[in-house]
């Protein structure tokens, strides 16, 4: 693709962007266009089903009234706390099912069959319906209780595993997004990591093959080798060849590379004190973008083809890391497939080449936040693979609060 073609038909704008998004950029911009108002049918629906219950008795109510007196409301009235007791609390469950059973002792009183059979029946079996629903109201809190639970252990493990690296490292300003596929999944098979070194700044990203928790495994593998090749190798292409050994001895060590997920795709990147330049080494995953200050960006595509990390046995193919400038007010952003995967309404992938274009972020934070929102907006929500973002901002010399490079 030609990078000049793409910077001019995109105009310095997003596809039907009428400006760049205000407070962006280096110039002061006109306000955006006011968003259309929030959909509010989801939160009709829920008012709605909490007054469910309330909704069921009136009902009854109004059916008893108006109907001969041996007709009766009585599944509906069975049916208010029962409803409840998912949606209300104990004290809400309980305080229904008594307002349920007074109302039907009035209702008979008043018609004069409290004194039936059939009509007592009816009131034991309300009655009893009203105490269970009390007691499947205490199950399912239980269960909130321990969901709630378990999601805070998947949050501890996912800040173990992948933990939030310093906003600011050796000068340069760093950001991190991670965005899962699944509601409510907090960890997956995407990784990150930032570690200072005495060569400089090294950055890895990567996808493990596979969900679960064979790919956490994996993730915390390769994480764990990283950090300590970044700090002990010499070069970044030791780094990597670090990277497939450890995945290699722990396939052999799990009986086989096919136990142990198999393949890693990653980009490493070292970002070398003071110099100016970045180097990258990319294992057979989509390449960096480099954002420059004024708006035009490119990406860095590897100029030969690497196996995924924990390929080696099928060739060899020695890493060779590339250098290219990376100059002050410039942000390179690296990133895993779900980011490009993204597909909308219509099928088509996200381009954050494309979309990023003509774009400037004074800070890493900005971009993430908007590119991750724009990925939602483009896929309605439903995004098909977990998404991790790493971004990396080198401070121009005249910017504020710059902490200046050793």
């Amino acid at each position: 693709m030609d990078d000049e073609g793409a910077y001019a038909r995109a105009g310095g704008r997003l596809p039907g962007d009428p400006v760049p998004d205000p407070g962006l950029g280096d110039e002061p911009q006109p306000p955006p266009p006011p968003a259309p108002p929030p959909r509010r049918r989801t939160g009709y629906g829920r008012a709605f089903v909490h007054a469910l219950p309330v909704l069921l008795i009136v009902v009854a109510i109004l059916y008893d009234i108006f109907t001969p007196r041996y007709f009766t409301a009585g599944p509906l009235y069975t049916a208010a706390p029962l409803v409840a007791a998912p949606l209300y609390s104990r004290r809400g469950t309980a305080l229904t099912g008594v307002a349920v059973v007074a109302v039907v002792i009035g209702l008979q009183f008043g018609k004069g069959v409290i004194h039936y059979v059939d009509s007592l029946t009816e009131l034991i079996t309300i009655a009893t319906v009203a105490v269970l629903a009390v007691i499947v109201n205490g199950l399912v809190r239980r269960s909130s209780e321990r969901l709630v639970s378990v999601r805070e252990i998947a949050e501890a493990a996912q800040r173990a595993v992948l933990p939030q690296p310093a906003e600011r490292i050796a000068g340069f300003e760093i950001a991190v997004c991670y965005e899962a596929a699944q509601a409510d999944a907090f960890i997956g098979g995407d990784l990150y990591a930032v570690q200072d070194s005495a060569r400089g700044v090294r950055l890895i990203v990567g996808d493990v093959r596979g969900k679960g928790m064979g790919a956490v495994a994996a993730v915390a593998v390769v994480i764990g080798a990283f950090r300590e090749a970044a700090e002990q190798e010499a070069t970044l292409e030791a780094v990597a060849q670090r990277l497939e050994r450890a995945l290699a001895r722990e396939g052999t060590r799990r009986d086989g590379l096919d136990a142990f997920e198999g393949f890693t795709t990653a980009v490493l990147a070292e970002l070398p004190h003071g110099d100016g330049t970045v180097r990258i080494v990319n294992r057979g995953h989509p390449p960096p973008l480099l954002l420059y200050a004024d708006g035009t960006l490119g990406p860095l595509p590897a100029r030969e083809s690497a196996l995924p990390l924990g390929m080696g046995e099928l060739g060899v193919w020695p890493d060779r890391a590339e250098e290219v400038a990376f100059p002050g007010g410039a942000t390179l952003l690296l990133y895993t497939d779900g980011l490009t995967e993204a597909r909308d309404a219509k099928g088509e992938f996200y381009d954050p080449q494309a979309r990023l274009a003509g774009r400037v972020f004074p800070h890493p934070t900005t971009l993430l936040d908007t590119l991750a929102e724009d990925v939602r907006r483009h896929s309605g929500g439903g995004m098909a693979d977990d998404m991790a973002l790493l971004a990396v901002r080198r401070p121009r010399r005249g910017d504020h609060d710059h902490c200046h490079e050793p």
